[in-house]
């Protein structure tokens, strides 16, 4: 197996790139927050939020793509994270995002996924793409439904419980 280093994406105003050592304080405070990692993937003590980010990591190379840091262009600070998440036993590759304390509200998120979709039907050849979002995570739903997703189905996740399942649009239409 080779060893996939993340590419550097660019939009107007963010960076996505690989995780670095760096943002795991950033990543791991966000996890270890019962609230605001509630939709994502609570992590109760430091060594298991620690252990997803470097699950992450492992996920770049085992697969070829992951999760990128999103880096705000303006500071320099990780500002989320996004990208294409397919761990076992997820139905099928996921579109994701987080977005850190401090940069929500300014279309971080929706800057970061649309440039991570496009990269995963251009680059990697993905003809679809889902998210799996927590009923009560109305603010992920939004943001879905705004690229353009759709409700699919309810299934149970085994990490989260119950989970809706969002279809983005097929890479034909994103790509035409």
């Amino acid at each position: 197996m080779t060893l996939t280093n993340a590419p550097r994406l660019e939009t107007k105003t963010l960076i996505l790139r690989g995780p670095r050592r760096e943002d795991a304080d950033a990543i791991i405070a966000f996890l270890r927050d019962p609230v605001r990692a509630h939709g994502f993937g609570h992590s109760e003590t430091r060594g298991d939020a620690w252990r997803w980010f470097t699950l992450n990591v492992g996920h770049w190379h085992w697969h070829g793509y992951g999760y990128f840091i999103i880096e705000d262009r303006a500071s320099g600070q990780p500002a989320g994270m996004t990208g294409i998440w397919n761990p076992v036993p997820w139905p099928e590759p996921e579109l994701g995002w987080l977005v850190l304390d401090g940069f929500e509200g300014k279309g971080v998120a929706f800057e970061a996924a649309t440039r991570a979709r496009l990269w995963a039907y251009q680059d990697l050849g993905f003809t679809t793409l889902t998210s799996n979002i927590v009923p009560s995570n109305d603010r992920s739903k939004r943001l879905a439904a705004r690229l353009g997703a759709q409700y699919e189905r309810t299934y149970h996740n085994e990490h989260m419980g119950e989970d809706e399942l969002w279809r983005h649009p097929p890479a034909s239409e994103v790509l035409a």
